[in-house]
């Protein structure tokens, strides 16, 4: 298997860097190392994104928020003290599916991605990992985090945004995104900038792409399979905004907005769930 899947490949070479990404794509095959820095970085966190399909088959990114040791790794191995709660889309979330999961600590700008398959969800979650790999910091803002969501926050369902999700996404300086492959599984990424950002236009939102790793695993997945999620967390009040639907990679002229890469996402907004 080689490191990258068909959709990286094209989008690297599109972008010219597929030199400069494998180099990069032997520590992304290489087989995951949870006993070691990675796994004590997991241990110590106490808040993450999930990625992964609900029953109907949407896609979906949600946080989980818990206290430091509800991640356990050991050997190629995730266990997740904790489980998408009451309203959250993933409620209920069922095993023996690709998940992609992201563990971030804001206060010092390090994220570390872990994807694999969801074995177990009956106590928790029990992950397989296939991969697990660290990201540059960059964009990440720091900043302390409390609890997100709460079982007091009412949950709202929609097609559409409603006027205060717009709010909430012009406020913005960063979200999470959720892709996947068809046969390597999914992802979890995070996505930062000024706030503002990610603009709403109508029944879409789209945002500059920033320079990053160029090895374009979100936008290589988003080649393949345009199924796409987003969740976007106001950390002073705790709540979260959830949007699923389709999205496309937009070659453009590159300009000051997207930092001279030529390259933003365009997203059709499907379904929302908030609370």
């Amino acid at each position: 298997m080689t490191a990258f899947h068909e959709g990286e490949l094209a989008i690297q070479d599109r972008a010219g860097v597929r030199a400069q990404a494998a180099r990069l794509g032997d520590a992304m095959l290489a087989a995951p190392d949870l006993d070691g820095g990675m796994g004590r970085f997991l241990a110590h966190r106490a808040f993450a994104v999930l990625t992964a399909r609900d029953a109907d088959g949407r896609l979906w990114t949600s946080p989980l928020f818990s206290s430091p040791g509800f991640l356990e790794a050991h050997d190629r191995e995730l266990r997740v003290h904790a489980a998408p709660g009451p309203g959250d889309p993933l409620e209920g979330l069922a095993a023996g599916q690709p998940v992609g999961m992201l563990a971030i600590e804001f206060a010092t700008r390090r994220r570390v991605r872990v994807n694999g398959t969801l074995t177990d969800s009956d106590t928790g979650l029990t992950i397989a990992v296939d991969q697990a790999y660290g990201n540059c910091p960059k964009y990440i803002h720091p900043r302390q985090i409390d609890r997100v969501g709460s079982a007091e926050q009412r949950v709202e369902r929609s097609a559409t945004l409603l006027p205060e999700h717009q709010t909430l996404i012009a406020n913005a300086d960063t979200f999470f995104l959720g892709t996947i492959h068809p046969t390597r599984g999914a992802d979890a990424s995070h996505r930062g900038g000024p706030p503002g950002f990610v603009h709403v236009d109508g029944d879409r939102l789209w945002w500059p792409d920033y320079p990053g790793n160029n090895m374009f695993n979100s936008f290589g997945n988003l080649a393949v399979d345009p199924s796409a999620a987003l969740l976007f967390i106001d950390f002073d009040t705790g709540a979260t905004l959830h949007v699923s639907g389709e999205a496309t990679v937009e070659w453009v002229a590159p300009s000051d907005i997207d930092g001279g890469t030529g390259r933003r996402v365009s997203l059709a907004i499907e379904s929302v769930v908030s609370r």
